[in-house]
């Protein structure tokens, strides 16, 4: 059987090593990735794997949202030139693993039968303690099981939407995000065989930054796509520019007393396995140099509990903002709506008698619905 993963990367220089070496102990035999015109180091660590055979390497620079097209000539070619019989659309952030620990992704991918078609893995959240640096493998080992309701408060808007794995096709189109492809599913796989993500989104400050500002000047680049207004990277993008998202970044990873709360309530549920295998594995990796620098946190910086928390009620107190904000947005939409509407029967009633009365009537609850539209936005 022939697995090959796809992966298009950007500037993930503290975390790449750690993912290709996973993926590689797992059975993949070949990692066909695309790098964005990194500029951290990213590059240099995936020619060292081009050079040992386990990657092909492609580059496009090119700074906007392309990754559904990347990603779909990747997986083409997987088929194409390499004969894949699955493939997998991996983020650097991301590691498959089987449910069953006992079983590797090639053993779990041998026993589902490829008339399967494609079939989802579920994508987990891992969040620990916040640090200034470093890939956090050492310290995001909590799986995030908090209800919708509580990531909300935090401006997180949901879990993240499961990836989709596939048979391979030379005609096979990957949608933006690796979340669909336009195989179609038979079902899932035997609960023994099921796949699943284990996902690092917030590894440091300096890197959630630099993954926003990246994304966001990619999509104002990209004049063609309208992102959500609660888009995680979008929404996430504003609040960099208005110098708020060291204080989300905080927020959304949880303090100790959370965590201690949580882990008895179940919204939190320890997850070591990843960080202890990946150390296991620097015995046996394909680069051992790079890997260890990948899972050295001994300059992470930390940040301590006391300030983590005082920043937390600061982002608290954002979030509200927000959330008071995007409902005066969404009443003047609605305000707006109406006017339009009014505007139209102005324009449709008679001019004379009963109709210029009318008119009349309609105009003026225009011109109030507009001036209470502008108050609420402008305070005035």
């Amino acid at each position: 059987m022939r697995i090959v993963a796809t992966l298009m990367i950007r500037d993930e220089v503290d975390i790449v090593a750690a993912m290709l070496e996973h993926h590689i102990s797992q059975g993949v035999d070949l990692i066909i990735a695309t790098d964005n015109g990194s500029v951290d180091g990213t590059t240099a660590v995936l020619e060292a794997y081009a050079e040992l055979g386990l990657v092909e390497l492609h580059h496009d620079p090119v700074h906007r949202k392309q990754q559904h097209a990347l990603v779909t000539g990747m997986a083409q070619r997987a088929f194409t030139e390499h004969g894949a019989d699955w493939v997998l659309n991996i983020d650097a952030d991301e590691f498959f693993l089987a449910r069953d620990r006992s079983l590797t992704v090639r053993d779990a991918l041998e026993k589902i039968p490829l008339d399967l078609g494609a079939f989802t893995a579920e994508v987990t959240n891992l969040v620990g303690a916040p640090a200034q640096r470093g890939s956090g493998i050492d310290r995001l080992i909590w799986r995030d099981q908090r209800p919708e309701e509580a990531l909300r408060a935090v401006g997180v808007f949901a879990h993240p939407t499961p990836n989709a794995v596939h048979r391979g096709d030379a005609e096979v189109v990957v949608a933006q995000g690796n979340h669909f492809v336009s195989i179609a599913s038979n079902g899932q796989p035997d609960p023994a065989f099921e796949l699943e993500v284990l996902h690092l989104p917030w590894r440091s400050r300096e890197q959630t930054e630099l993954k926003v500002v990246n994304s966001g000047r990619a999509y104002e680049s990209s004049p063609d796509l309208r992102p959500s207004r609660n888009h995680h990277g979008m929404a996430d993008y504003r609040r960099y520019k208005g110098g708020r998202l060291r204080y989300h970044y905080l927020l959304r990873l949880p303090t100790d007393e959370q965590i201690e709360l949580g882990a008895r309530s179940g919204d939190f549920v320890a997850e070591t396995g990843l960080r202890d295998s990946l150390h296991q594995l620097v015995e046996t990796a394909r680069r051992p140099d790079l890997l260890r620098a990948s899972l050295d946190s001994s300059h992470d910086d930390i940040v301590p509990d006391d300030e983590h928390v005082v920043a937390t009620e600061i982002a608290s107190m954002f979030i509200a903002l927000e959330a008071e904000r995007t409902e005066e947005e969404l009443a003047t939409l609605e305000a707006n709506a109406e006017i339009s509407s009014l505007r139209k029967q102005l324009a449709n009633a008679p001019k004379y008698g009963r109709g210029r009365r009318l008119s009349r009537r309609i105009r003026n609850k225009a011109g109030r619905m507009a001036r209470s539209a502008r108050r609420r936005v402008t305070g005035d």
